[in-house]
């Protein structure tokens, strides 16, 4: 049987990432990261990370995936913000 917790937790991890990928889209194809704070962005992946880690201490699957495509879409960031900075 599937755990409807862990339903929840893959929906709310979808959610959340897929909320994300826009900027990274449009960053890409505008090629401008004045908009975008370093600080933020820097924030954002060490929390990332955090939870990351979280997630493989208490093996949690939604935590894991969320957090790990949402890693690679804040560091494909912070690659746009050093490699289109004006």
């Amino acid at each position: 049987m599937i755990n409807p917790i862990e339903i929840l937790g893959l929906v709310a991890a979808v959610l959340t990432t897929a909320a994300f990928l826009p900027q990274v889209y449009k960053t890409w194809k505008t090629k401008s990261t004045e908009s975008l704070s370093l600080t933020m962005l820097l924030t954002f992946v060490l929390g990332v990370l955090c939870w990351l880690i979280y997630g493989f201490l208490i093996d949690s699957l939604p935590i894991i995936l969320a957090n790990f495509v949402t890693a690679i879409s804040g560091f494909i960031l912070l690659y746009f913000k050093f490699r289109y900075k004006r």
